[in-house]
């Protein structure tokens, strides 16, 4: 399905309604570095190019959290046992949010598509069953293990120092893009094994048991190698940040420009679409954009906006067509569909809902009961039938214009 959204746009606001109006099946891969739950605040310092960005990652549990798990409840039984081991309020208001959220990526990546998801130790551990709940355990790729740091940071006093962030990669089905990346030979394995030299200067090695008949040699050359195949420790100095004074933008959480370039080229050709949808300083946009994909960045801090445009200009060294939107996108994959409160609809959902509000839970006759939908169109919501409910006029004067967990959460309260 061809993605609904320009490419190289750049949204501000909350991914969660502006994902829900993104085509089905359009996105090739996503990389996400969402907040961690570290409990802490973030800022970008005073004077910085990121100045003025910010966010808080402390979780709390309230009313609309419970209500979003009710939802996943009656829809997702294996997600929400999961979200239910959380053995913290924190962690089980973090899990809904970012639960919801990834159900919207599995919707919006094709078949063939890829999801790398960057975490911390704080969460990897909730997030791999969440990840394998929400995308099945079968697609679970690789725990690529990135080290941060190019030297040791010597802080810790009673534990080990964490070196490391943990970053998930998952497939939406068993046929997905993979394109291997190689480290070149280390200088003792090519004088080792590649010790003879051909008249044109090649240099070569001799692999046992493979002399033939009359005396005639397979020589293996160096040059047609293409390398050591890179596997999921990833912890070459280039892949950090340390002395990338020209990337730095002062981001809290900024990760380098070669981090993302890897999981780019390995999940993804040119003129794929590439989604971020916690884009922060915009390095995957950055990245995608120099390796020619197409791109769809969010953020719900409107610096983004303005880093994508700056970061991009300074690395390439001219104007990029860059789109910037704060608002939702309509999908165009739907075909056409009736109004919300068609008849038909009502029939339908009469028959499926058994005639029982989807609110209060008490039944009426047909006439008693008003079409509304689940998700608000203001948050992204659809007028698809699948997005549509019955409820009697009381819970539907409660509900308004808001999702179907702000009256979850107001039944739960009365």
């Amino acid at each position: 399905m061809a993605t609904n959204i320009k490419p190289k746009t750049i949204f501000t606001g909350d991914n969660l309604p502006i994902m829900r109006g993104i085509n089905s099946e359009s996105i090739d891969l996503i990389y996400l570095d969402p907040p961690f739950n570290s409990k802490a605040n973030y800022a970008a310092p005073i004077g910085s190019v990121a100045a003025g960005a910010e966010f808080k990652d402390t979780w709390t549990l309230d009313d609309v959290d419970n209500a979003w798990l009710d939802l996943i409840e009656t829809k997702y039984s294996a997600l929400n046992r999961v979200i239910h081991a959380a053995l913290t309020n924190s962690d089980k208001s973090y899990l809904i949010y970012m639960a919801t959220r990834l159900l919207e990526m599995k919707r919006i990546l094709k078949d063939t598509g890829s999801i790398y998801l960057h975490c911390d130790p704080t969460m990897s551990h909730y997030l791999k069953l969440i990840m394998d709940a929400v995308f099945g355990k079968a697609n679970f790729r690789n725990e690529v293990i990135w080290r941060k740091y190019g030297g040791h940071k010597n802080t810790a006093r009673r534990k080990f120092t964490t070196e490391n962030d943990v970053i998930l990669f998952y497939s939406v089905g068993k046929t997905y893009n993979f394109n291997p990346v190689y480290r070149p030979l280390s200088e003792q394995t090519i004088k080792s094994e590649y010790k003879h030299i051909d008249e044109n200067g090649r240099r070569y090695s001799i692999p046992r048991g493979r002399r033939y008949r009359q005396g005639i040699v397979k020589r293996v050359y160096l040059d047609t190698h293409p390398g050591v195949a890179i596997g999921n420790l990833w912890h070459e100095k280039e892949l950090t940040m340390q002395g990338r004074d020209d990337e730095r933008t002062g981001y809290p959480t900024q990760k380098p420009l070669a981090l993302l370039d890897r999981i780019i080229k390995v999940s993804s050709n040119e003129g794929d679409v590439v989604l971020d949808p916690f884009c922060g300083c915009a390095t995957t946009c950055v990245a995608a954009d120099r390796l020619q994909r197409n791109w769809i960045g969010i953020d719900i801090s409107g610096k983004a906006a303005e880093l994508v445009v700056e970061r991009i200009k300074a690395d390439q060294g001219l104007f990029q067509e860059i789109v910037a939107r704060t608002d939702i996108p309509k999908r165009t994959d739907l075909g056409d569909i009736p109004r919300y409160n068609a008849p038909q609809n009502r029939t339908r959902l009469y028959g499926e809902q058994e005639g029982y509000c989807n609110g209060c839970g008490e039944h009426f006759q047909m006439r008693n009961l008003e079409v509304d939908h689940i998700i608000a169109e203001t948050n992204g919501g659809t007028d698809h039938i699948g997005n549509l409910q019955l409820l009697c006029s009381h819970c539907n004067r409660v509900k308004g214009d808001r999702g179907q967990e702000y009256l979850i959460s107001r039944l739960n309260k009365d």
